[in-house]
């Protein structure tokens, strides 16, 4: 079984993209081939001691799910699947995506969602991204001039992300126990 399990919420299939860039950087003994929530079970979810995470911010700023006219079940239904689980003991990186333009009030505000959910069960976060080179108002997910996770716009600004995607890999390598690949 492949150290990391690679879950992401999507609507419109841009955060499925972004999880499968990650995962061709990994051989299938590094990493699990990407999985939607929407199609994932429990238990295989919880199999894994590292998790990465990807969602999309939608609507207002809120979670993938059928309240916020997602197209499917996303993480706003699959939470309260795992919500009486100890995440003790998992490390967890989380990646989200956004538009900085458009919502220029709530960018990829769903980060912090997952954010809380996890860190309330006990796991342990990182993998936070500095602000720097992003142009927006507020987002629920900075702290310290920096995102809960790794934050992308692939509306505004699609050319930074293979960057940004190594780097943040990077940082979280040595929580991940992660040798990246040249």
């Amino acid at each position: 079984m492949a150290k990391i399990g690679l879950f992401f919420g999507s609507d419109t299939g841009t955060t499925r993209k972004i999880a499968k860039q990650i995962k061709d950087m990994f051989d299938d003994e590094v990493m699990a081939k990407p999985l939607n929530v929407n199609r994932t079970d429990v238990a295989a979810f919880l199999s894994y001691d590292y998790l990465i995470l990807g969602m999309p911010t939608l609507g207002d700023g809120q979670l993938p799910g059928l309240s916020a006219n997602a197209a499917s079940e996303s993480w706003e239904e699959f939470l309260p699947k795992i919500a009486d689980q100890d995440f003790s003991g998992k490390t967890i990186a989380l990646f989200g995506l956004g538009d900085q333009v458009t919502y220029p009030l709530e960018f990829a505000n769903a980060l912090f969602f997952l954010y809380e959910f996890f860190s309330d069960r006990g796991a342990k976060l990182v993998g936070r991204w500095p602000v720097k080179g992003y142009d927006f108002e507020e987002s629920l997910t900075v702290v310290d001039d920096h995102f809960l996770g790794l934050a992308l716009d692939q509306d505004n600004q699609a050319a930074l992300t293979p960057e940004r995607l190594k780097g943040w890999l990077a940082l979280i390598a040595a929580d991940f126990g992660l040798a990246l690949p040249a």
